[in-house]
Order: C-alpha cells, then structure tokens, then sequence
C-alpha cells in the first residue's frame, strides 16, 4: 500500500480565529480557508447587510493595484469590480472654480472609488459562501487572556458573556484593537500613536435629478485651501463622498462653525462650486460626526507563535495615499505567501511576516502624512504642477528609470520602503532641474536635456 512521504503530506488543519470581519478580516479569513483551516470569524458590530444604520464616519475608500492582486489571489476581484467605480485622476477645484485635471498614471491606469460599507458588504457575503468559514456578529471582545489563550466575549444581542478559547488568534479589529490592547500589557512591546492636528467630517454631494453624478464621475475631487481640504469620491447612485479634513481650532476649524448660517456662509467663500449640490450640507455638518486621524505604529506584531496583528490593528495609517486598506489587504497576501512557503510552521512565518512587512508599513505611514500637506498645500501650487508634468516627461522618455513615486506606491508591488527610498531620491534630482525649468517647453532647450540625460547617467 501506498502512503505519501512526510514531505508531501498536506499541513494540519487548524480552527483559526480572526477578531473582525471588516475588510482585512474579511479577506485574511477567505485565505486561511483556501489553506485548509476552519475559521471563526467574529464582529463587534451588527451585521451591516441587516437592518443597521452605518456610521457616517468611514471616508470611501480607493482601491489600487496591490489591493486588487490580493482579492485576485482569492478569486473574488471580479465581484468586487461591481461594487467599484475608477478614477483615472485628480480634479482640482480653485476657489474661482477652475478646475485643472491631474492624470493619476498612464495608459488608463485608474484607482477605484469603494464604499467601505458596501465594500464590506459585499465581502461578507463571499465570506458565507466559503466553506470552513463561521461569522458571528454582535460580538464584543471584552478581554484577551493572551497566558490561557481565552477571549471573553459579550454577545450584545442576549447581553450573556462567555469564555472562548482559541487555539491561534489574528487581530484584524481596527486602529483600537481589543487584541493589540491585550499585547500592549506584555513585556517589551513597542507603542505609539500620532494624531495630527486635524479632524474629518463626512459630507454628500447629492446625484443629479435624474441619478447621474453632477461632477465628473472618473476622477477624485479636491478643493485644496491651503490649511484645510476637503475631497470627493463617486457612488454607485451617483452622489459624491465628500470628506472635509479640517483644523479642531482656530479661525478656521470645526471650533469656529457653530450654526447652519456660519457653515453656509464658510462654504458660499470656500467651496462656492460644490455648494449648490450639497442640500443637506447643513444638517450633515451637524448630524454627522468630527473624527480624528491617527497613526498607530507597534512591534512586535506576534506574541508566542499564536498570536498575530495585521491591517490597522498593527499599523494604522492616515487616508491621504489611499493606501490603507490596500497595505492591510496586502498584508494577508503577503501572509499566505508565507504559509505556502512554510505550511504549518507558525513561528516561522509569524517572525518572517512581522519583519518583512513592518519596515514597509512604516514607510506607508510616513508617505501617507507626507501627501496629507502635499494635497492641502501644493496640488494647486503652479510650480508643483508644473513639476509634475516634467516628471511625467521624464517617466516618458526614460521609462526604465523613472517612474513617478505615486506611480510606484499605488500601480506597482514594489515594496513600499523602496518606492520611499526612491521618491526621496527622485525629489533631488527635481531640485537641481527645477531652477532651469519655468515652463514646459523648457524641457526640450538643449542645455535642459543635457542636465536630464546627466542625472539619468547618474542614476543608471
């Protein structure tokens, strides 16, 4: 009788846990359950496909190319596309509503406007349709008992407690962690949160009377005002997202308006153009939310080869790359990886996941604050837009040794400490082209070329 080699047989099936069943957890679940495990999924919140009212505190998100590889590598990105709509660049808004058009890439690339909710929603029922996969909603994580390996769960519907135990945990529960908490109280485990000075409000740019969108429906919108921003990503029923990213205080801030009238009049100044397609403006500004913008940064992210952090449980980030959820779905592609490389060596892959993965999550952090003032204060600057068309020349000319650093971070795997490390570089080159650069057409002047193919020489 026949009988396979140790080599060949498969890894031992495991029941995984998974705290959270938003985006990141969602995903994480499906690949553990491609690899054989049996998962128990569990959620905080109600399930959102109910009866729920959604907190209008989640600014839609932009899925880009790291993030559709990792839903390709579960087969769901073609359902995900249904729920998605591409913007293929930024529309600026001047104050005087000019609006001026920055292609996000080339040869059509786009990135793709997603309703976190419905993103969610979607994802939840792919999760259901996956066998080995249980999800459990209304269930609040009360304590992590890291030693006895036990969570004690609350089930908000019946109000009764429970112990639970849990063989191998992954905390995929948000920038607030329950998990993460738990590990903060271990010895020798690394902290930090950053809040900038700056709050967000969500907002509507309602759709056109007859449902089609009343702004360009391909593009991210931004009315850059030099201290404060606000910008709008398109909806499947043709509204716009808007997110006002505004100071706590000063004389203007969310401190400042404080009736409908000094709101209406802030924005007739400020926003005149989006002003007329925004009805309930008003109320929204009331009604809705201010939240806050944080950066969470930690290590390690495993605790005794049966604990793991990912997403913004272990590296929250600022929305202004668009890269958070992307790097989050990218963590659980880069983990099952891992776990084909390894089979069921968990402290292995657990040490090669959080080194590998921590240097480049911190850049992204570092990116993702940088584009925050260059969004606020520069999109509008015409000697940043005048910068950027040269860099798109450069990209042109020398495609094998340019590539702009949105480019690298956003339609490119290139791991995104190097696409760091590269931008910097490249802003140097810039600086010294620059200064004999005023308008596009110096670009071609023979003594401007020769300095480009000098700073390419240099490079190569």
């Amino acid at each position: 009788m026949l009988t396979s080699s140790p080599a060949t047989l498969p890894p031992p099936a495991e029941t995984l846990t998974v705290m959270g069943a938003g985006l990141v957890g969602c995903l994480l679940a499906l690949y553990l359950a491609r690899h054989g495990h049996t998962v128990e999924l569990f959620e905080r919140r109600p399930d959102l496909r109910g009866d729920v009212k959604v907190e209008a505190r989640s600014i839609n998100l932009a899925l880009s190319d790291r993030g559709w590889r990792a839903l390709e590598g579960v087969g769901i990105a073609e359902a995900v596309r249904e729920v998605a709509i591409a913007m293929r660049g930024r529309m600026m808004h001047g104050v005087d509503g000019e609006l001026t058009f920055q292609p996000y890439g080339r040869d059509g690339q786009a990135i793709y406007s997603v309703s976190r909710a419905g993103l969610n929603r979607r994802m939840l029922d792919l999760v259901e349709q996956q066998p080995g996969i249980r999800v459990q909603f209304d269930q609040h994580c009360q304590r992590v008992d890291l030693r006895r390996r036990q969570l004690e769960m609350r089930d908000e519907t019946t109000g009764e407690s429970r112990t639970q135990p849990f063989q191998r945990l992954f905390g995929a529960d948000g920038a607030y962690s329950a998990v993460r908490g738990a590990m903060q109280r271990t010895d020798r485990f690394n902290y930090s949160q950053q809040y900038l000075d700056y709050g967000y409000k969500e907002l509507t740019i309602a759709a056109a009377p007859d449902g089609s969108w009343p702004i360009e429906k391909h593009a991210l919108h931004i009315w850059p005002r030099g201290q404060y921003m606000m910008i709008a990503l398109p909806n499947l029923d043709g509204s716009f997202n808007c997110t006002l990213f505004f100071p706590y205080e000063g004389a203007a801030s969310f401190a400042a308006l404080q009736t409908p009238a000094q709101v209406r009049t802030f924005f007739a100044e400020h926003f005149a153009d989006a002003l007329p397609l925004m009805p309930d403006l008003e109320t929204e500004f009331f009604a809705n939310p201010t939240s806050s913008l944080v950066t969470v940064r930690c290590f390690p992210w495993s605790h005794a080869d049966d604990v793991l952090l990912l997403g913004d449980a272990s590296h929250a980030i600022v929305p202004f790359y668009g890269q958070g959820m992307n790097s989050g779905f990218e963590d659980c592609a880069a983990l099952a990886e891992l776990l084909e490389e390894h089979g069921a060596d968990w402290p292995r892959i657990m040490r090669a996941f959080e080194t590998t993965r921590k240097p480049n999550t911190d850049a992204m952090a570092d990116l993702a604050v940088y584009n925050f003032y260059e969004m606020r204060d520069r999109v509008a600057d015409p000697r940043f837009l005048l910068q950027k068309k040269i860099e798109g020349k450069l990209a042109a000319q020398y495609p094998q040794q340019w590539l702009p650093l949105y480019s690298q971070v956003t339609f490119s795997q290139l791991p995104y400490a190097e696409a760091l490390a590269n931008g910097q570089a490249q802003e140097q080159v810039m600086q010294r082209l620059m200064p004999h650069i005023q308008a596009e057409v110096d670009y071609e002047r023979p003594e401007v070329q020769a300095l480009v193919a000098a700073e390419m020489a240099r490079r190569s």
